[in-house]
């Protein structure tokens, strides 16, 4: 299994050695914005390196996060559990959710 935490640390370090942007915020969005256009783009063709486009946007958004100083790994594990309480049904052909997690 991987681990976000130490990979997460590992991204942000390559950007500062390899002398990529760590410190425009915009900037990175809009690369991380790009990279999910190019995966996109590659289902859309069915091109051969999607899995590739895809791990540039993981890669991105893990060193987004460690730039803004948040820990990817926790948030997701907290947004799975979220999700997981939630409940949804199909209104009029789209699936709306009807229950809000309760933390209680």
């Amino acid at each position: 299994m991987i681990d976000l935490k130490k990979t997460q640390k590992e991204i942000y370090q390559n950007k500062v050695n390899k002398g990529f942007n760590v410190t425009n915020i915009d900037e990175e969005f809009c690369l991380t914005y790009g990279e999910v256009a190019e995966a996109y783009e590659a289902w859309r063709k069915k091109k051969d390196d999607l899995g590739e486009e895809l791990a540039d946007v993981a890669i991105y958004l893990l060193g987004l996060s460690e730039i803004l100083g948040i820990d990817l790994e926790d948030e997701i594990q907290k947004k799975v559990y979220k999700n997981s309480k939630r409940e949804y049904k199909v209104i009029d052909g789209v699936t709306t959710r009807i229950k809000e997690y309760d933390e209680a």
